[in-house]
Formats: C-alpha cells, sequence, structure tokens
C-alpha cells in the first residue's frame, strides 16, 4: 500500500479522507503497473532518442568569421559602451 500522506506532505498538499482514499487507489494502481512492466526483458532493445523514425542530419562544424562588438552594435537603437540599452523591466 502507498503512503498517501506521506506523499502528500512531500509534495506539499492537504488532502481530505476522501482525496486521501482516492490517491491510494490510484497510486496503488500505479505502481502495481510498474510492477508489471519491470519485468519486460529489455536487454536487446536499443534505446530511443525519439519515437518517431527521424533521421538526424549534422551538419559539418565549419569556422566562421564571428561579428565584432562594433559590429554587432551598428544596429542597436540605444547602446551602453558594448551592451544593447533596453527599457526597465519592473
Amino acid at each position: 500500500m502507498i503512503d498517501v500522506q506521506s506523499v502528500a506532505k512531500l509534495s506539499r498538499l492537504l488532502l481530505t479522507e476522501d482525496e486521501e482514499k482516492a490517491f491510494e487507489t490510484q497510486l496503488s494502481s500505479i505502481v502495481k503497473y510498474f510492477s508489471e512492466i519491470e519485468v519486460i526483458d529489455t536487454k536487446e532493445v536499443e534505446p530511443l532518442i525519439t519515437p518517431t523514425d527521424m533521421a538526424f542530419h549534422f551538419r559539418e562544424d565549419k569556422v566562421q568569421v564571428v561579428q565584432t562588438a562594433e559590429e554587432a552594435m551598428k544596429n542597436a537603437p540605444e547602446r551602453l559602451g558594448n551592451l544593447f540599452k533596453v527599457p526597465p523591466v519592473v
């Protein structure tokens, strides 16, 4: 059996008695389900990165010229040194 009060305390939830009973049933069935799938042999199953058939397209790493701070600041409407000046956020 799942100790719902312990889980509720860890989750910082205040539960009524009815909620505790409902969650005890639900959590017990979840734990039972995990016990059932725990016995499945997955030794020869490749881990999935994504559940769909996606092809990964890696690009070649190339050295590129990066803008200097002065070039990046050319389009700044306002600046403070080498920083973009933006309105304050409250």
